[in-house]
């Protein structure tokens, strides 16, 4: 994200033409459920409550009268911050990894950072805590530049393609998209589309036969991105590449190349489960594939997701 300097900004901004927003998050209670994810729950709203048990929702509030004519509400949420349309921090992902040299593998991040020391997990009273990486390092730059906007769903329609390099380069031509350093890529595959259809009753049989998802199988698109200048990679799917490929994992590999890529080694930032198929089809419809896109996560001490509510303006 250090690759966005002021020039980059002033660049991305001049992408604004007519003034338009598009909100690109999806309801943060979508896609609904646990069935696509037994550890990510949706967001439960509940009352603030005071040392007394009194629930501060219709409460009457005031001084020196028996009914106030002040009425509030004061609400709690209790939150899976990758939930639903999300950032990864850099935190998020790791690696075994013999970082000192020594023939030993141990629990490492992006720029050296530990396992254990900075990624601290729960112990008692104390909750964890990414002492480094965490999403509000993150939140601090802004998060604001040029997005390059390519549909995949345009290119291959909406059934699961296994995305190479090469293919992913055809769509781009086809939309006229090319990428520059300090670009955000925002990938439309038609799986944000589905979710919605579903109304929160997802179904994992037929979403796992829609859209494309990158192939973090091909080394020459992780060569690619490695030396795109992209600082980040959204999608409207679960996690941007496809997973789920036993010849890597049994092999000793990682199960998510491209999150390794990205988010360990190259500190390249992951947005998923992003709404963008009204952007992608007015830029379709205009034939633009470039926005400015403001995107800044939660400040959220420690956290290793946010969720994100991205506004892309053309």
């Amino acid at each position: 994200m250090n690759l966005i300097t002021a020039e980059i900004r002033k660049v991305a901004i001049q992408e604004v033409r007519e003034g338009l927003a598009f909100c690109l998050s999806l309801p943060l209670d979508y896609p609904g459920g646990t069935v696509l994810s037994s550890i990510r729950k949706p967001p439960r709203l509940m009352p603030s409550q005071d040392c007394a048990g009194t629930q501060f929702y219709n409460l009457p509030v005031g001084i020196g009268t028996d009914r106030p004519r002040g009425v509030a509400c004061d609400d709690a949420v209790l939150l899976h911050t990758q939930y639903s349309t999300q950032w990864d921090s850099l935190a998020h992902w790791g690696a075994w990894f013999d970082a000192d040299g020594d023939g030993r593998e141990e629990i490492v991040y992006y720029n050296g950072y530990r396992g254990g020391e900075h990624m601290r997990a729960p112990e008692g009273d104390r909750p964890p805590e990414a002492r480094a990486l965490g999403v509000e390092t993150l939140a601090t730059t802004g998060v604001q530049g040029r997005a390059v906007v390519v549909s995949l769903l345009e290119h291959f329609g909406p059934t699961r393609t296994w995305t190479n390099l090469d293919m992913l380069r055809s769509a781009m031509r086809a939309q006229d998209a090319e990428i520059q350093i300090g670009d955000f890529l925002l990938l439309h595959t038609g799986l944000d589309d589905a979710l919605l259809a579903m109304n929160r009753q997802p179904d994992p049989e037929v979403l796992n036969r829609t859209g494309a998802v990158l192939d973090g199988r091909d080394e020459s698109l992780l060569e690619w991105i490695a030396m795109s200048g992209l600082v980040a990679i959204c999608s409207d799917n679960m996690a941007v590449e496809g997973f789920g490929y036993p010849e890597i994992e049994s092999n000793g590999h990682t199960m998510l190349p491209l999150h390794e890529l990205c988010l360990f080694k190259q500190g390249i930032f992951l947005g998923e489960l992003w709404r963008l198929g009204d952007l992608s089809r007015w830029m379709l419809t205009h034939r633009r594939c470039r926005c400015l896109l403001t995107a800044p996560p939660l400040r959220l001490p420690g956290a290793v997701g946010s969720p994100v509510t991205p506004v892309a303006t053309v």
